[in-house]
């Protein structure tokens, strides 16, 4: 863990916090919309408030806490029945590169072995060096397109209804 910092549960009166984490995060993109295949209005779409407060309340968001226990990141799980899928991961900027991302999908990790989970997927930019290269690094592994079960089809058709063009992106996993 790094210095300063810990990862917890979240709690609902620090939910309205969040949306600016994901907007700041989101900024990391900025330039590379071509490249991605991003529209700006990707780069301040956020997870609805509603959404938050449903996984804060099953137990399925972490944040990553300050020293004066202000959230600077987060991971949000959404369950999908044999899989946990990591659905969002932001750090704050200003906090990055000191490990908190990595803090977080190992809380996301182990909570998806303790509540039975096969593996946890989620879906990212294949070139992006802090998306798939980074997410490898922890144990991830692609999975081809025509071995998708239906659960992580869905997951991509939802993708491409928002704009995304999904092959520019991957879906991975790591077994829990």
């Amino acid at each position: 863990m790094p210095p300063g910092y810990t990862i917890r549960l979240s709690r609902r009166t620090e939910l309205h916090r969040l949306p600016e984490i994901e907007r700041r995060a989101a900024q990391l993109f900025a330039g590379r919309e071509a490249e991605l295949g991003l529209l700006a209005s990707h780069l301040e779409s956020v997870t609805p408030l509603a959404s938050l407060e449903q996984a804060s309340d099953d137990g399925r968001l972490w944040v990553a806490a300050s020293d004066q226990d202000e959230p600077v990141g987060f991971a949000l799980v959404v369950d999908l029945g044999l899989f946990a899928h990591l659905d969002e991961l932001d750090v704050s900027p200003e906090h990055g590169r000191r490990g908190l991302g990595g803090a977080l999908i190992e809380a996301v990790c182990s909570w998806a072995t303790l509540n039975g989970f096969s593996a946890v997927t989620l879906s990212t930019f294949r070139n992006v060096p802090w998306n798939a290269p980074a997410y490898a690094k922890r144990g991830f592994e692609p999975i081809e397109a025509d071995d998708l079960p239906p659960e992580l089809v869905r997951i991509v058709e939802v993708e491409r209804k928002k704009g995304l063009l999904v092959d520019r992106r991957v879906i991975m996993q790591r077994e829990v």
